[in-house]
């Protein structure tokens, strides 16, 4: 739908309101400023549309070419460079300073296909209550945590307070 939005900012035809213009033809060779009318003349001619690609320019530049196959050009390239975009989503794995080794192991499992997935991986140590005294337990933690991922992950950003929690990012290697 974007495609089509950038499409409607071009002036076509009869929408252009300029008395002279630069015309170029639909190979890319200039055919010089020419009226309105000699330039849709020519465009009529070939059966083409007479576009405005460049109102800022004196006198604006116009193109004569096929309008519909210029649209459907740029809606299959603006499609194309979707299909190549990966897009990279946090996980967060949320761990307490007094957690087990069996939940650890299964935290540790979680975030492993996480980033077997691709996905950065967001650790959050949680302090609540009277852990809050002893946040230096946090760091130990969380870098056994991270020596579990030494082969497919690095550590993007080294664990750091944030209110009540420590944080730090996982990323999967390339």
């Amino acid at each position: 739908m974007e495609v089509l939005n950038i499409a409607k900012e071009l002036l076509i035809n009869e929408e252009i309101k300029h008395k002279e213009l630069r015309v170029v033809d639909n190979d890319g060779g200039q055919l010089g400023i020419l009226s309105f009318a000699e330039a849709m003349k020519i465009a009529d001619e070939k059966s083409l549309d007479l576009v405005e690609i460049a109102p800022q320019a004196t006198p604006p530049v116009c193109k004569i070419m096929d309008y519909g196959k210029y649209r459907f050009d740029q809606a299959k390239r603006e499609k194309e460079t979707k299909k190549n975009q990966k897009v990279i989503s946090i996980k967060e794995v949320r761990l307490t300073p007094s957690i087990d080794i069996g939940d650890f192991e299964t935290k540790i499992r979680q975030a492993g296909k996480f980033l077997a997935a691709g996905d950065k991986v967001k650790v959050a140590l949680r302090f609540r209550g009277r852990e809050l005294a002893h946040t230096d337990l946090g760091a130990p933690l969380l870098d056994r945590f991270a020596k579990n991922f030494e082969d497919i992950a690095v550590v993007d950003k080294q664990s750091k307070m944030e209110g009540k929690s420590m944080i730090m990012f996982l990323t999967p290697k390339q």
